[in-house]
């Protein structure tokens, strides 16, 4: 009779605790078919960094971060150009996504364990491998960031450039004054004028301002040190995994293309090949469209509307004067590597 008893508690215990799971359950987030409803991809961007995300005379986003949201659209609605640019600041950044203002984060943003861990939000995929770099005028005379003691640095709040600004210099036991601002054009224009000594943020984006000042781009210098790690991705919100692996693998099949050779100019020529690399690629084998929840085609009209990894570097980065570096792909000694597409 005990046994009874202690048995239909239990059981009553399990079915109280069933019921308050379920009814504590999020249902999970349908951002592909929200995408598909409006028929665009709402990106989150700077739309301020030449390179990566900045209106062209025609009012047109253009740079590698801005094509990293059109692969998206082409892999999803099969066409790159219907994408909404949203421009954020990098205090506002990360709520925009978690609050659903944006669909996807391509913003010049760092992966970090913190930002993953605590924000509810996940990168799926890194674009650019950068570091923390300095910039000086050359007639300030300086040539390394251990000659920056006592200066005044120019740095935006809410960035990682801010936390390693700092603990470098406590590291090196050097002394610095923060001159914070968080309008990028504001600080941009605060070094020009000469209220800092110094300009610190990812050093692609130190190339993007001085490539952008034309004729006097000589006047700055990018000083030699890179003083931390920053990988550059793509953040999406956590939870609806769908949108999370469309997101990841538009990046994948890019690096995939460049490694077969496959080009926006060269595509239609693959058509008829017997590699089976290449026809789990264009979809004619393999059913990797469905199982991603988009069109059979969905890689190829990546490559054919945006291009694959290289063309969008070259396209976007390489006017910069930046070298690709550890961005290569693994084959040529870089840090892209393309998972499997089978």
């Amino acid at each position: 009779m005990v046994r009874g008893v202690w048995a239909a508690l239990g059981a009553a215990v399990l079915e109280l605790a069933g019921l308050a799971g379920d009814a504590g359950a999020q249902p999970a987030a349908d951002t592909i078919g929200a995408i598909r409803a409006r028929g665009a991809v709402l990106c989150g961007v700077a739309g301020s960094v030449a390179g990566f995300s900045l209106p062209d005379s025609q009012g047109v986003m253009r740079g590698l971060d801005a094509d990293g949201c059109r692969i998206v659209a082409a892999a999803i609605l099969g066409d790159a150009s219907r994408v909404r640019f949203i421009n954020t600041t990098t205090q506002n950044r990360f709520t925009a996504l978690q609050s659903g203002e944006v669909d996807m984060l391509v913003r010049n943003t760092t992966w970090t364990l913190g930002r993953e861990a605590s924000l509810g939000l996940e990168f799926a995929s890194i674009n650019f491998y950068d570091g923390t770099g300095f910039m000086v005028k050359k007639a300030s005379g300086v040539t390394s960031v251990k000659g920056l003691d006592g200066a005044t640095v120019c740095v935006q709040p809410g960035s990682t450039t801010e936390l390693n600004l700092t603990d470098y210099f406590r590291i090196h036991g050097m002394r610095f004054q923060p001159l914070v601002i968080e309008n990028l054009e504001e600080l941009r224009a605060a070094f020009i004028n000469g209220r800092c000594d110094a300009f610190t943020t990812d050093a692609s984006s130190l190339a993007s301002f001085r490539f952008a000042q034309g004729a006097n781009a000589e006047q700055y210098l990018l000083l030699p040190e890179i003083i931390s790690k920053e990988p550059l991705g793509t953040m999406v919100r956590k939870g609806d995994w769908k949108f999370f692996d469309v997101v990841r693998w538009a990046h994948f099949a890019q690096l995939t293309a460049e490694e077969l050779g496959i080009t926006s100019r060269n595509l239609d020529s693959f058509r008829d090949s017997n590699n089976p690399e290449i026809q789990r690629f264009i979809g004619a084998t393999g059913d990797l469209g469905r199982a991603l929840g988009v069109g059979p085609d969905w890689a190829v009209q990546i490559v054919r509307q945006v291009g694959n990894f290289a063309e969008m570097w070259d396209r976007n980065i390489t006017p910069l004067g930046v070298q690709r570096g550890i961005n290569n792909l693994w084959t040529k000694g870089g840090l892209q590597y393309a998972l499997p597409m089978r």
